[in-house]
């Protein structure tokens, strides 16, 4: 049966003047996940990734030996996070650092806890938020997205998808009939490049695994991170 193979993109610069380009042990990270997929023999029938930066140089390899195949697509993308703390909070923190800050900086741990509760307002609001993408069209983006990712495969082949956590933890907590708030805890844990495997059945799609970075763990090298 067609598999999908949904890749969390390296780490990113948080805190940085530009939280979309990938740190150096990001690149280190992409290193890893290259030799794993290549020893386990993966030759993806498609390739796509989102159209955000650390997506697109996460996946740029892959895509690059895919060739005609691959393609970028913005459904495929992460929710703006600090639209939602905008909307949905009342902190100042932000993803990305800024000239004019004048608060002191949340560590990742501390972000993440005022992010959490962020997001729960978000999907709480439904469509009625101020955001630009509200949860409910975030999440219909996203299965599409996937559907149209294994539409079409014959059974054996795979694709491939670099993306970001929250798109990942929001169709992993959508596939196994989870309710939607569930999607927050999946997205705190979800590990720099690391792979939720999706098979396609006659009975529709099956998470087989999720947030698989044994190729980060087995170097030893402190390649775990989580933002």
């Amino acid at each position: 049966m067609p598999t999908l193979l949904l890749i969390r993109h390296a780490q990113a610069s948080f805190g940085g003047a530009d939280y979309d380009v990938l740190s150096a042990r990001g690149h280190s990270q992409i290193d890893a996940l290259h030799r794993s997929l290549t020893r386990r023999g993966i030759v993806p029938a498609r390739v796509v990734t989102g159209s955000l930066r650390r997506q697109r140089d996460t996946g740029r390899q892959w895509a690059e030996q895919a060739g005609s195949s691959a393609r970028v697509d913005a459904r495929w993308n992460e929710y703006d996070a600090d639209q939602v703390l905008s909307h949905h909070s009342s902190t100042q923190a932000r993803l990305r650092a800024r000239a004019d800050d004048t608060v002191p900086a949340l560590s990742s741990r501390e972000f993440q806890v005022v992010l959490d509760h962020a997001l729960e307002q978000w999907i709480d609001a439904g469509s009625q938020s101020r955001c630009a993408l509200t949860w409910p069209q975030f999440l219909g983006q996203s299965r599409q997205a996937l559907d149209d990712l294994g539409d079409g495969l014959r059974s054996g082949q795979s694709a491939i998808a670099f993306t970001s956590s929250g798109v990942i933890a929001a169709l992993a907590a959508s596939l196994i009939g989870s309710p939607e708030r569930v999607f927050i805890p999946l997205n705190r844990v979800s590990v720099n490049t690391a792979i939720t495997k999706v098979i396609v059945g006659r009975a529709g799609k099956t998470l087989l695994s999720y947030n698989d970075h044994s190729h980060l763990e087995e170097l030893g090298d402190g390649l775990v991170t989580y933002r």
